[in-house]
């Protein structure tokens, strides 16, 4: 393919590698080019390729702002020779050849129509980012590639070299381009103890302005921090850059100004934009990324420390055009402790949508398809799951109608069920309000979705206002009734409809068993946000509608449920019959006669989970553990492993049927555990027990003492005098195990502890006997104790 860029383009770093990457696209049909922000991959490129050519940006803010900046430079308004497409927002004509378009929206022009009519070149922008849909993308096009369209070229571009996957699964050449950086002064500023994270930034932002020279852009994680540490930065003007400022505010922060600017910004600024006039970076070193708790069932964004690489390109923004500096609002010695690489969302996020476009693809599990990284699939299956209770998916867990239209509507599956069910039950601009909001929940100024909703009808964003209207646009209904807000937040989140858990407390039972607190709501609440910091028992509720019990029963019908529950709870057995509403207890009453077999089910639960401390050890239920303890470890099979552990796990089959008249945990205290342990003694092995480890040994006296196995060796206490003659220590288990012998004095304290007697009378015994003769006199002292006849008695009187 020849290149022919239209004239006065700029001189930028990747027009000297475009016929090296005319070269691969025409011997290939697939390439790879590595490109640092700022080289003109995003806008130069897809001008110089032929052909109609679609780039696929990973977010809405960097679609608008490349068709933009391409525009600009052909000296046309957007829409004409290039154009866009967003959600709710389409700037096209016939004259369009390169159509900037998000990666979500591409997806649902594939699932359309596989074959991409029209296009010729596909331009996989930042893909280095590993977005979601973006990995999905790349997916689906190598899938359509192989079957409809071997001639559809693809080309991905990257701001980073490791590149090495993505290459090989388009089996591209890769192409790089260099561009010249000036350097960069890197220092590190770690926040005060207790500094939060806002006046740190801000303290580092005047630092910055004192000490650079130009604009100053700082990394954020989201758009709140950026609203909090406006009104701290003095001496510049304050521009906010994030994906949900209306167009106009986005562009002025891609403008250069008159007066020397901060711009706060989150992720977007990274590497899929531009911002002119920058010398100095304040990286926060925080981005808010996609996370999924499946043991909770809450999904959200959730802030983490960002990895090595994207701390680099944060780094890059500051030597663009002159030599700059950049801010580290961490302590050096962390840095090497960064990830290298940011976590791939399929790995964390949500997969519910993912699974859904998989379903519409006709692989449900993906398994037949080529990925960068193939989707885990415990949470894929947890994504199907949802959908088949959403009607998308059949049994068999093919696509349905329903799930083609949900599809359709562009948004998650559980909003998109949302609007058409909500449609239908409150009207179409009604449900299509409470879903605009529960998709950008950023718009709420409290915890209330009804204060919300009240404030975005008279004063809203523009673009919650736009959203609206698309939304109702797609479906019809007419209200039936008083439209119900935590209806329709009900029915997109039916298992976190949540009930208080007893009058006055802030804390909230979801119905998928999740706790979380609110501190102001009424008794029934549908929660449509909800998170949950790490180390936190329970989460916290972020917005919500207030709700009732009729709305819960019928907003969520699956979820309803009546049976007898028989079941250790809250530390003893609890026999009731239950209606409940997922985990939320609705109504419930005392049984009678619950069944046996099902008690004895809950107290072993109860065992398992408390631990064998609920039965009642007796001195010779603990000796007869011990004892058999001692053997398996000394001799093993067929002597059982009675660990807490092996207990546990076998306990059917030793305790259950002395649990056969137990009926709560005090019945516990009063099982005979002696009895129960017994039937863990292999026969006939058993019959040898008492030789093996004996209770008690006889010793030269004639006295039997009983041998203590509480220890790791088993132990004799005998007093010295009962030892006279004795000179082979004892030992049990076969001869294996010696007994240590504590030594004791006519008093019963220990004076010697030995295992071998011999060693004892020979090495120890004289300088024993010198030390208590004098305090024991009326006992014998003989010189020669291996003589002397042993005794428990004083001399006799002369």
């Amino acid at each position: 393919m020849a290149v022919r860029l239209p004239p006065n383009l700029p001189d930028l770093p990747v027009r000297a590698v475009l016929d090296d990457l005319a070269a691969a696209l025409d011997g290939h049909g697939t390439a790879v080019l590595v490109a640092p922000p700022g080289t003109g991959k995003t806008t130069i490129v897809p001008l110089a390729l032929p052909g109609r050519v679609v780039v696929a940006e990973p977010r809405r803010l960097a679609a608008r702002a490349a068709a933009t900046r391409m525009a600009a430079l052909l000296g046309e308004p957007v829409g004409r020779t290039v154009g866009y497409a967003v959600r709710g927002d389409r700037k096209t004509s016939k004259d369009t050849r390169v159509e900037v378009v998000t990666t979500g929206l591409l997806v649902r022009r594939l699932q359309h129509d596989p074959s991409l009519p029209g296009v010729d070149t596909v331009l996989l922008d930042e893909i280095h980012e590993r977005h979601l849909d973006a990995d999905l993308l790349l997916t689906l096009l190598l899938d359509a590639r192989a079957g409809l369209r071997p001639d559809l070229r693809l080309l991905a571009t990257s701001a980073t070299v490791a590149t090495d996957r993505v290459a090989a699964l388009l089996e591209a050449p890769v192409v790089e381009a260099h561009v010249r950086t000036y350097p960069v002064t890197v220092t590190y500023h770690p926040p005060a103890r207790g500094e939060r994270l806002e006046r740190h930034v801000a303290r580092v932002v005047h630092t910055a302005l004192s000490a650079s020279d130009g604009d100053v852009l700082v990394f954020l994680p989201g758009a709140g921090e950026i609203a909090r540490v406006a009104p701290l930065v003095e001496g510049a003007e304050v521009v906010p850059l994030h994906g949900r400022l209306s167009a106009g505010r986005q562009d002025a922060a891609l403008t250069p100004g008159d007066r020397r600017r901060v711009v706060l910004a989150t992720a977007v600024a990274e590497s899929s934009l531009t911002v002119p006039g920058v010398r100095a970076v304040v990286d926060s070193g925080l981005a808010r990324v996609p996370r999924m708790d499946h043991r909770r069932g809450l999904s959200g964004l959730v802030t983490t420390r960002v990895s090595a690489s994207v701390a680099q390109q944060r780094a890059g923004r500051a030597g663009r055009e002159a030599p700059g500096w950049v801010y580290r609002c961490w302590p050096e010695h962390e840095h090497a402790t960064l990830p290298a690489q940011p976590e791939p969302e399929i790995r964390t996020a949500d997969l519910t949508r993912l699974a859904l476009e998989l379903a519409c693809w006709g692989t449900p599990d993906g398994t037949a398809l080529d990925w960068w990284d193939a989707p885990p699939q415990g949470p894929l299956a947890a994504g199907r799951a949802v959908l088949t209770a959403l009607g998308a998916l059949d049994a068999s867990g093919a696509v349905t109608e329903r799930g083609r239209r949900i599809a359709g509507v562009g948004l998650h599956p559980r909003l998109a069920r949302a609007l058409l069910d909500g449609a239908e039950a409150v009207g179409a601009t009604a449900a299509a309000e409470v879903v605009a909001l529960l998709d950008d929940d950023t718009l709420a100024t409290s915890t209330s979705v009804e204060d919300t909703l009240r404030r975005l009808r008279d004063d809203g964003s523009p673009r919650w206002h736009r959203e609206v209207r698309r939304l109702t646009a797609l479906v019809a209904g007419r209200p039936r009734g008083t439209p119900d807000p935590a209806l329709v937040v009900a029915l997109a989140y039916p298992e976190r409809l949540a009930r208080r858990r007893s009058p006055g407390s802030p804390v909230y039972l979801m119905a998928g068993g999740t706790a979380a607190e609110l501190s102001e709501g009424g008794e029934w609440l549908a929660v449509a946000s909800a998170d949950r910091q790490p180390g936190r028992a329970q989460g916290k509720i972020r917005l919500a509608a207030r709700a009732d019990q009729s709305l819960a029963e019928r907003a969520a019908p699956a979820l309803l449920s009546e049976a007898d529950e028989i079941a250790w709870l809250d530390g003893d057995v609890v026999a009731r019959h239950v209606r409940r509403l997922g985990a939320i207890v609705l109504r419930e009453r005392p049984l009678r006669d619950p069944d046996p077999a099902r008690v004895r089910e809950a107290l072993v639960a109860g065992l398992r989970a408390v631990g064998l401390g609920l039965l009642n050890w007796t001195e010779a239920a603990t000796r007869l553990r011990q004892r058999l303890a001692l053997l398996h470890r000394v001799l093993g099979e067929p002597w059982p492993d009675v660990s807490d552990e092996a207990l546990l796990a076998g306990i059917e089959g030793w305790l259950s049927p002395a649990l056969a008249k137990a009926r709560r945990r005090a019945d516990l205290a009063r099982v005979n555990v002696h009895n129960a342990l017994s039937l863990l003694l292999p026969w006939p092995a058993a019959a040898r027990l008492d030789e093996l480890a004996p209770d008690r040994l006889e010793v030269p006296t004639g006295a039997r003492i009983r041998v203590d196995y509480g220890a790791d060796d088993p132990v004799l206490a005998v007093k010295l005098q009962e030892t006279f003659g004795w000179t082979e220590t004892p030992t049990i288990a076969d001869g294996r195990v010696p007994v240590l012998l504590h030594l004791l004095s006519p008093a019963g304290h220990p004076v010697a502890v030995t295992a071998d007697l011999n060693t004892f009378w020979r090495e120890a015994y004289h300088q024993v006997r010198a030390e208590l003769r004098g305090r024991y006199p009326k006992h014998p002292w003989p010189q020669d104790p291996l003589t002397a006849t042993p005794t428990a008695r004083t001399n006799r009187r002369r």
